[in-house]
């Protein structure tokens, strides 16, 4: 992070006190140098999975950031891929890593909680944007991502278990949430960012009283936990075809 690509302590500290939106425009330019960009074993994981499932039409990357799902969408999808994030800073990025000629692909600014598109997508993804939606929104995000595919299209993301309360990570993670929790106590305005928020059953549940039908699979490039449990899972949310 704090290599020569990356972002200071200081450029940090200062899209840490902005808005999200403010903040990831900030952060753009330096983006893919972080750990907060979606490694790519996660990204060819899954990219893996959709392909043995076979092509789609059109596919949706839901906060898109600088584009790296969209990268994956470009190897299922035969017609057109379409990235959508609120922050400018990061489209801005994202068009300068275009794929190629085929699918054709579009980059549109708005936000995940109001998108402006009909049921024009056979699959979307998401990848490492769940932090930035707090419990009560997700109702909302999932009716929109439903209400964006077609009977029969899946809504697609990677769940990475969650560290065991013994290990170091775990109380890494639960720092940070504190710290940003006081951080939005006392400074405006808030920037949403909770690695511990989102909770694989409860997102499960609101899948599925968003209308979605949904899939547990283990990605089996990252193993087993001791206990047995995937280290990653792939959730599959399909829109019903009725």
């Amino acid at each position: 992070m704090f290599s020569p690509e990356g972002p200071t302590l200081r450029e940090l500290a200062v899209q840490a006190l902005s808005s999200v939106e403010r903040g990831y425009d900030l952060l753009a330019p330096k983006f893919d140098h972080t750990p907060f960009r979606t490694p790519d074993s996660v990204l060819d994981a899954v990219a893996s999975a959709l392909e043995w499932t076979g092509p789609v039409d059109d596919g949706l990357d839901l906060c898109c950031g600088t584009g790296a799902g969209v990268d994956v969408l470009a190897r299922v999808c035969r017609r057109s891929v379409t990235g959508v994030d609120f922050s400018a800073g990061m489209l801005a990025e994202a068009r300068g890593r275009t794929p190629g000629p085929e699918p054709r692909v579009a980059w549109v600014r708005a936000d995940a909680r109001a998108l402006p598109f009909g049921p024009a997508f056979d699959l979307v993804v998401s990848f490492g944007a769940f932090g930035h939606f707090l419990p009560r929104e997700l109702p909302g995000l999932f009716a929109q991502v439903h209400s964006v595919l077609r009977p029969g299209g899946r809504f697609v993301f990677p769940v990475v278990a969650p560290p065991r309360p013994s290990s170091p990570a775990f109380w890494m993670l639960w720092s940070f949430d504190a710290v940003m929790r006081v951080r939005n106590a006392v400074w405006r305005p808030p920037f949403v960012m909770y690695y511990r928020a989102f909770r694989l059953g409860d997102v499960r549940r609101e899948l599925e009283h968003a209308g979605f039908r949904v899939d547990l699979q283990a990605l089996p490039e990252f193993g087993r936990r001791r206990d047995g449990s995937p280290r990653v899972r792939l959730v599959t949310a399909e829109r019903p075809l009725s």
